[in-house]
């Protein structure tokens, strides 16, 4: 099992949470789909819900308050060392700062920003509160990756913000797509999906959860309330699925395991 008790390296994806309009709809969804318990930890932190997964912790959720203008979703957070300077290095770069660094107690120091292509994703200065404790496991968070209409501005500013390097898999107009890495490991993906986004859905972090079988996952989401976006297929990179929730938040499905493999 892929589990740890330290911090990220700055510039890494470490942690994701829910903003949900309805958060008990939201808590039966997830902990039926993942097996995830869920823990409360009340008014103190503005009834945020913490999600484990054989007691590591997975993900956290917070309520979407009416006529917030947001949607729900979920968002990634990057792990930072020095959560002014992170901030800082944002607006330099061409991102907007939404919620200026705050400190959480003694779990860490959050942010929320937005990138020169308009996506969204939070800044985590870990205190106690690490991160991640289960990841790259069924039940929990496997990839995060950006698909942006505007990958010309966003992929430079992610390399100028975290000091990523990029890879670039793919960069072609059929198929763009770099991704970062810090000291030599893969961090996140970047998608250029200006072509295929819907005029409605902005830039945005995607999360993938993985499971045993998406298949059966995805089937099992739609019981539940949710929808599937894109059924289930193989690709070069595993089995993949996109749905959204039950309160209408997008999310992704995998699995390494193929149709054919089932």
């Amino acid at each position: 099992m892929t589990t740890r008790d330290t911090p990220f390296a700055a510039g890494t994806p470490c942690w994701v949470d829910l903003l949900s309009s309805d958060v008990d709809k939201s808590k039966s969804f997830y902990t039926e789909l993942f097996g995830w318990t869920s823990q409360d930890t009340g008014e103190e932190f503005g009834g945020y819900v913490n999600f484990q997964s054989d007691g590591y912790q997975v993900a956290g959720m917070i309520g979407n308050a009416p006529g917030s203008g947001s949607p729900d979703a979920w968002t990634t957070y990057i792990s930072t060392a020095d959560i002014k300077a992170s901030a800082d290095a944002v607006t330099d770069a061409g991102g907007q700062i939404v919620s200026p660094p705050t400190e959480v107690a003694d779990l860490g120091s959050m942010a929320i920003v937005l990138d020169p292509a308009g996506a969204v994703f939070g800044l985590w200065q870990p205190g106690t509160h690490t991160g991640f404790t289960k990841y790259n496991e069924p039940g929990s968070v496997t990839w995060d990756e950006h698909h942006s209409k505007n990958f010309a501005a966003s992929t430079p500013f992610y390399e100028k913000v975290f000091g990523w390097h990029l890879d670039r898999m793919s960069d072609t107009d059929e198929f763009r797509y770099f991704q970062g890495q810090i000291d030599g490991e893969t961090v996140a993906g970047l998608m250029d999906s200006s072509s295929f986004l819907p005029a409605e859905v902005p830039s945005h972090w995607a999360v993938y959860f993985s499971v045993d079988d998406v298949d059966a996952a995805a089937a099992k989401a739609v019981e539940l309330g949710g929808t599937v976006l894109r059924d289930p297929e193989d690709t070069p990179f595993g089995r993949m699925a996109d749905l959204t929730d039950a309160t209408g938040a997008p999310f992704k499905l995998h699995s390494t395991k193929l149709a054919n493999q089932a």
